[in-house]
């Protein structure tokens, strides 16, 4: 009995671990496509001052 609900958790556990992973890339796709790309100036530069504050090479 312990084994099958043992298992069970495990799956539950990998589907979870799944679901974060897309919604970590549907976040990160959001934030590069919105963000990185937007027409709003405030939005842009503020992403703009955030990439060169972590020394990201943005241009």
């Amino acid at each position: 009995m312990n084994t099958a609900s043992v298992s069970l958790g495990a799956s539950v556990s990998s589907q979870s671990r799944v679901m974060q992973l897309a919604l970590a890339a549907l976040l990160g796709i959001f934030v590069v496509g919105f963000v990185g790309f937007s027409h709003i100036d405030a939005v842009h530069n503020a992403a703009h001052d955030y990439r060169h504050s972590m020394a990201f090479p943005c241009h």
